[in-house]
């Protein structure tokens, strides 16, 4: 069935950003041009409601804020005055007034009909509280390798689900539930960006909520080249840890610490992460909440 044209819009956009000026708004323009996601108010050519666009900027200093509302004037921008990192995402589903809420970064985009399509799933399972993307990176659209994991995930599609369960997923190709997603707290603003899903994932499950990869929904990405990898894989590493000792249980934690250290000492960034990790060892026994035995055998299956 298509969607009624005289609908309000059931999805906002969320995309957060900082000191990416230059990308972001190629990014918003690219949106409009190419038929994705409306970076503007108003109706589409098919005379359907445009998802509205909020913008989350982590504290740049680059004037992406200004830019962004003289190139944009419909799409809302919320400057903050600290780097929230992935946690900015929050404060933008916040904001939001529809039922399910789409994250994309300063690089990504929605493919046409994608919103719509996750809309649909999502109104068809009321236990779905996240939909993951097919995410395609690069020009050449490569399928970016967590979605190939995902995508034969041994958990299974669950009861009816609309595609294989999942216990995570990429931020920047992923459709949430605003009510699921806003009562389990969101993103951790501790992790920072790099691996902060996992932890969400875990939570959403631990709720009772499903999370499935639907590989009809499309989104792109196209990252920058230049990258700091090392500070990211410190953070990854970091976090990585961090989950398992904030939700996993004791035996269960033991093996992904072991597992997450030998693929780390090889580099600095990795070495560094541990190091962080254990700095924030008190934080994380005052955090500290395992989770269901259902989610940990899942968890396990992984």
């Amino acid at each position: 069935m298509d969607p009624d044209p005289y609908a309000p819009p059931a999805v906002t956009v969320v995309v957060i950003t900082r000191d990416r000026r230059s990308s972001l708004l190629r990014t918003l323009g690219r949106l409009t041009d190419e038929g994705g996601t409306p970076a503007v108010a108003g109706a589409d050519a098919g005379g359907r409601a445009r998802p509205p666009v909020i913008v989350v900027d982590n504290g740049s200093a680059d004037g992406t804020t200004e830019a962004v509302a003289t190139a944009h004037p419909a799409v809302a921008v919320i400057g903050l005055p600290d780097n929230l990192g992935a946690a900015g995402r929050n404060v933008g589903v916040s904001e939001a007034t529809t039922r399910y809420v789409a994250f994309a970064d300063d690089d990504s985009w929605w493919a046409p009909g994608a919103l719509d399509r996750a809309a649909a799933v999502l109104d068809a399972h009321p236990r779905l509280a996240l939909v993951a993307a097919r995410v395609l990176v690069g020009p050449e659209e490569r399928l970016d390798p967590t979605c190939a994991a995902m995508a034969t995930s041994p958990l299974g599609d669950g009861d009816d689900g609309p595609g294989p369960s999942v216990l995570g997923f990429l931020a920047c190709g992923s459709v949430v539930r605003r009510d699921a997603f806003l009562a389990v707290g969101g993103f951790e603003r501790r992790l920072g960006v790099g691996g902060e899903e996992e932890l969400l994932a875990l939570d959403l499950a631990a709720a009772g909520w499903d999370l499935a990869y639907v590989g009809c929904v499309v989104a792109h990405h196209h990252p920058a080249p230049a990258r700091d990898v090392e500070g990211r894989r410190r953070r990854q590493t970091r976090n990585s840890l961090w989950v398992a000792w904030l939700r996993l249980p004791v035996d269960l934690a033991g093996r992904e610490s072991v597992r997450v250290a030998r693929s780390a000492v090889g580099t600095s960034g990795g070495r560094r992460g541990i190091v962080d990790a254990v700095a924030g060892w008190r934080w994380v026994r005052q955090g500290r909440a395992v989770v269901p035995p259902d989610v940990a055998a899942r968890r396990r299956r992984l």
